[in-house]
């Protein structure tokens, strides 16, 4: 191979190499712009998830509870406490005060040994959620208002463990608005 043939020969690899390059820059900018397409469709999605989260949170107003100046700056204090300070919170109180922060459970009534089952009505109930339905979050929410030992995590838990008992040995009166602000909510709800 002589010199000329040597360099031709370079001259057309690196024209090669260059063509190769030009190829990865051009697949290099295409990639970059569909990474600005899909992070400009994640910021649309982001800002319809909070468009959403307001409006719900327009949906369900708190009821006020009215409470003393002291106690609204003890409230404000706590509202800005991370999950895990509330929980070394909650456990703090009920060291200092021996008492626990779950929601008593009433027992389940025992028929008489001399009662008539078959005309007795049925005075307690358990509440089953069968179906958490299309909107979980605000299932979720119903669940913590029932429930108010219950964390965010326990309670997206039980909703997504459905069928799931909520509340158990309530009375009727309790039962119905229980299964009244589940159905609301969009969850299907048994009594039994």
């Amino acid at each position: 191979m002589t010199d000329k043939d040597k360099k031709q020969e370079d001259v057309k690899q690196a024209e090669e190499a260059a063509e190769e390059a030009e190829k990865s820059a051009e697949k290099a900018k295409e990639a970059k712009e569909e990474a600005q397409e899909s992070a400009e469709q994640a910021q649309k999605a982001e800002k319809k998830v909070e468009e959403a989260a307001k409006e719900e949170k327009k949906e369900t107003p708190k009821a006020q509870v009215k409470v003393s100046a002291k106690l609204g700056k003890i409230i404000e204090e706590i509202e800005k406490l991370s999950v895990l300070e509330l929980s070394e919170l909650v456990k703090a109180l009920e060291e200092k005060f021996g008492v626990t922060a779950q929601a008593p459970v009433a027992a389940a009534a025992v028929p008489t040994a001399g009662a008539d089952e078959g005309t007795s009505e049925q005075t307690t109930f358990n509440v089953i959620l069968a179906e958490s339905g299309a909107n979980k979050i605000s299932v979720i929410k119903a669940i913590r208002e029932l429930v108010p030992t219950l964390g965010l995590k326990e309670a997206k838990d039980l909703v997504d463990a459905a069928p799931k008992q909520v509340l158990e040995g309530v009375n009727k009166e309790n039962a119905n608005e229980a299964k009244q602000k589940l159905e609301t909510a969009g969850a299907t709800v048994e009594l039994k």
